[in-house]
């Protein structure tokens, strides 16, 4: 078991200010692998300190220094790939094939899209007797999940630095791990002390402070609406900007004339992956009547031929064993609710001995009424909705408080990309769509609202000044 017992605060290591402590346990083995220290609000007003003061020279560095150091972090992100991917693995319980290729590749290229947008920050803009131009926020607060946490580190931080932000970051008390080893990237690439400060704590302390705190200038949060709720109340006496990406039950529309077998098999893995901790999920799928038991049959046969379990396999376990309990719990409120279990289940993966497992779980018999088509599950849970009429699938799929993601497989793109435009949420993936680094990404209504990635994403941490002359 690896102990830490500093956070980085200031371009230093440095002793928190509380003695607790937080163990990390394997989901997959439920054994502890690492301890970290647990900072307070002491240790927040020293971090904000450390980034208010950093602001002042880090915020009117030219955008070429801030783009060079944003490729350093890029390339020592690729040089420690490896222990990225296992810190993710080990603390969060995706595979570590998985990982490598879902978890950190990804956001290592994420990350260096941000060395070119930095110089957006210099383009001025004249109109009439005005110039119009960029500065840079302030001091930013980020506060990510335990689900994709690598991925939103850097889709709050690498804007944040081509902007002339500064930062304090606080990783979910889960997995924080990777969040310790971009400090040392940091820390090697010699970023000015300040600029990037790392807060391991709990929500309702450290996350709370950040949410409030006088001298914060925007926070960023990714986690459920009802904490996001939270924290935009916290910031609303200091009316700093507040950007969140919060939860989802997205739909994934199947017509009449798609490729049921090709749009099945990729619904099915969408839910399944990450083991379904996935707040971009298509968890809802809707099939025309006329094809509907051919779609359960064949959705079936996908989710049993996945493997569950460490190194190469497909699933891995829950994140916790409450997250493993909520989920159960919902799989059990499914039943009572009169949707018919397909395959999956409460039962422990035979399989495995120990672990905080779930088996991939499908119900058909599915209306939009029931409490498992309508709340956030967060696990490898999968409703199965008839439709009559296309005009009654896009009903469904926009009631929902719920905007951040949706799928349509039509019979080709452009089918599929009319009804994309009639779908409430920020992202639709059509025809089994890649994830996209360089495009923006965050939801409608309760999903939240800002985007991170993109240029849209550097939008987030500026402020316009305009200027009469």
């Amino acid at each position: 078991m690896k102990i830490y017992d500093k956070l980085y605060i200031n371009g230093q290591w440095q002793t928190p200010h509380s003695q607790a402590s937080h163990d990390i346990v394997n989901p997959a083995t439920e054994a502890v692998v690492a301890r970290v220290p647990m900072g307070n609000s002491k240790d927040l007003d020293d971090a904000v300190a450390a980034a208010k003061q950093a602001f002042k020279t880090w915020s009117r560095t030219s955008a070429q220094v801030r783009s060079d150091f944003i490729n350093a972090i890029s390339a020592k992100m690729s040089e420690r790939k490896h222990d990225l991917a296992a810190a993710m693995s080990m603390s969060m319980g995706c595979p570590l094939e998985m990982t490598m290729a879902l978890q950190t590749e990804g956001p290592i290229y994420g990350m260096q899209t941000f060395a070119e947008k930095a110089f957006q920050m210099e383009v001025v803009k004249e109109v009439k007797n005005s110039l119009v131009m960029k500065e840079a926020v302030g001091v930013c607060a980020f506060i990510n999940p335990w689900n994709y946490p690598l991925n939103q580190f850097v889709g709050k931080v690498a804007p944040a630095l081509a902007a002339g932000c500064t930062i304090i970051a606080k990783p979910a008390e889960q997995t924080p791990l990777q969040d310790i080893i971009m400090a040392e990237i940091f820390d090697e690439v010699g970023l000015p002390p300040g600029v990037f400060n790392l807060v391991i704590g709990s929500g309702p302390e450290v996350g709370a402070a950040m949410s409030s705190h006088p001298d914060v200038d925007m926070v960023s949060f990714t986690g459920s609406t009802r904490a996001g709720v939270m924290i935009a109340e916290a910031a609303a006496p200091s009316v700093k900007r507040v950007t969140q990406e919060l939860g989802g039950k997205s739909p994934f529309i199947i017509t009449a004339d798609a490729d049921l077998e090709a749009a099945v098999s990729y619904g099915v893995e969408d839910v399944m992956i990450n083991t379904g901790q996935t707040c971009t999920a298509l968890t809802r799928m809707l099939v025309p009547e006329s094809h509907y038991d051919e779609a359960v049959t064949i959705a079936k046969r996908v989710a049993e031929s996945y493997t569950i379990g460490t190194g190469e396999a497909f699933m891995g376990p829950m994140v916790t064993k409450l997250q493993k309990d909520r989920v159960l719990s919902y799989i059990e409120k499914g039943l009572t609710e009169g949707a018919t279990l397909v395959t999956g289940g409460t039962e422990q993966p035979s399989s495995q001995a120990a672990g905080w497992y779930v088996k991939p779980t499908i119900f058909a018999d599915v209306n939009n009424d029931m409490a498992i088509a309508r709340e956030e599950i967060f696990g490898p849970v999968l409703c199965m909705i008839p439709y009559a009429k296309l005009d009654d699938a896009i009903e469904i799929a926009n009631d929902t408080p719920y905007g951040l993601s949706s799928g349509v497989y039509a019979k080709d793109r452009d089918a599929a990309l009319q009804v994309a435009r009639e779908i409430r949420a920020g992202l639709c993936f059509i025809q089994g769509g890649d994830f996209n680094y360089d495009a923006p990404f965050g939801g409608f209504k309760q999903s939240g609202n800002g985007r991170e990635y993109g240029d849209e994403a550097l939008h987030e941490f500026y402020e316009i000044k305009s200027i009469q002359m």
